[in-house]
């Protein structure tokens, strides 16, 4: 009882100290993004960070503080919307992020346009989309996004788009147009990124498949392809006099994106009519998700 009770321990530090390295991994990148791209060139992106940039140029006050006044806000919203441990470690981040571009001195790497707005967005988005791995966020958008999605028939991807567009759009008569369009660069290349961090390079899909072969299909994947299987029990709903028996097996399963084309092909060699129905999923635990060895 006590070996389980310390082993279960160790699990959580574990956890805890590997959230932690990936929080203050996200704040160094996010800095150096800000500090040796955006700010000597007077970028913006967007969100709350993209609202800290902007009224930067404006009054010269330091970003650090902005980025705090601004954040606040949306800690409180996400300590009643998520959890105050969320709210806790978010408060920790932004905190660490603005203390780190406020006294720590990056080198300005280029003054290219181009690569100012692709480069200082990766950075940044890696910065942010590491810090959501982490569990917190070091810009408050997608809290006010989810407060937003709610109590509103707009998903959250189009909640952030409109907070940005307004952004973007004040950013062209402030500033000007050129450097808005650099920006809406800027944060695609940062929205990319971060969704690159948070779902990898493997990008699960979900697949059912519908066929009466559904038994050689399952010993396919499971031995071919070393992927794990839930069979549902169905039935068809087609009345047709070439099925004696309206009962079948539905096949589910999660493979990456690199994989589809392989189980498509061995779906295809047992059975070239199967029905196939795929679907992206953002996110996968448990299971049998990575390929396991076959003997």
């Amino acid at each position: 009882m006590r070996a389980t009770r310390k082993s279960r321990r160790i699990f959580k530090l574990k956890i805890y100290l590997g959230k932690a390295a990936l929080i203050i991994l996200g704040v160094f990148l996010a800095s150096f993004g800000l500090k040796s791209f955006l700010l000597p060139n007077h970028f913006i992106d967007g969100g709350i960070t993209g609202i800290s940039l902007l009224t930067y140029q404006l009054t010269g006050i330091p970003v650090s503080i902005w980025i705090i006044v601004f954040n606040t806000p949306f800690i409180f919203m996400g300590a009643r919307q998520i959890s105050k441990s969320f709210a806790i470690k978010t408060t920790l981040a932004i905190l660490a992020l603005a203390s780190v571009i406020y006294f720590i001195d990056f080198p300005v790497i280029t003054d290219d346009k181009l690569l100012i707005s692709i480069f200082g967005g990766f950075f940044l988005g890696a910065g942010i989309g590491l810090a959501i791995r982490g569990g917190c966020v070091i810009d408050g958008t997608e809290i006010l996004a989810v407060y937003i999605n709610r109590t509103s028939i707009l998903s959250m991807g189009d909640i952030i788009l409109l907070i940005n567009v307004v952004i973007f759009i004040v950013a062209a008569f402030i500033l000007n147009i050129e450097t808005a369009l650099y920006s809406i660069l800027t944060y695609l290349s940062a929205s990319k990124t971060v969704d690159f961090i948070i779902q990898g390079i493997e990008e699960y899909t979900g697949v059912t498949i519908i066929s009466s072969k559904s038994a050689k299909i399952r010993e396919a994947i499971t031995k071919k392809l070393g992927r794990g299987v839930t069979i549902y029990k169905g039935e068809r709903g087609l009345e047709h006099s070439q099925f004696k028996n309206k009962d079948i097996d539905i096949i589910f399963t999660v493979v990456t994106r690199l994989e589809v084309s392989k189980l498509k092909e061995e779906v295809e060699l047992i059975d070239h009519k199967a029905f196939i129905v795929m679907n992206t999923i953002s996110e996968t635990k448990g299971g049998i998700i990575k390929p396991r060895p076959l003997h």
